[in-house]
């Protein structure tokens, strides 16, 4: 079982089951913006497996297309999935709030279309070029 939580502690969470591979670090421009650094890392999860032992109430979303709502604990900011009305079943969740070592490493580049300027990618992990580089009005 992986445990995590968000930054200040208030919200705290179990996964009861596995990651659904793989471990991707996306660069689209909503992930860059998402987790405030360079890209989101993040994976599968079935949404029955992620259970909060604490300060679920401080969980917040916001629908950020139609259909797909990202999930944030509102204490601190810290992003914590997202769920697509498409497929409630499975959330794409942030593995950046985990406390604990999932037994996997990341096997690609997402979305590296979308690549911020200043990042080298400098390990030899698959890319996958999609992705447009800005998602925003100019």
């Amino acid at each position: 079982m992986l445990k995590g939580s968000c930054a200040c502690g208030r919200a705290r969470y179990e996964v009861r089951g596995n990651l659904r591979g793989p471990i991707t670090y996306c660069h689209c421009w909503r992930c860059r913006k998402h987790s405030g650094s360079s890209f989101g890392t993040t994976a599968g999860l079935d949404a029955t497996a992620l259970v909060f032992v604490a300060g679920e109430d401080w969980l917040k979303h916001w629908e950020s297309s139609p259909g797909v709502r990202r999930f944030f604990t509102s204490c601190c900011g810290s992003p914590i999935y997202k769920r697509e009305d498409a497929s409630p079943e499975e959330l794409g969740f942030r593995l950046g709030t985990l406390d604990s070592d999932p037994g996997m490493k990341a096997s690609m580049h997402y979305c590296v279309g979308s690549q911020a300027p200043w990042v080298e990618i400098e390990d030899a992990l698959p890319q996958e070029t999609g992705g447009p580089q800005f998602g925003l009005r100019d």
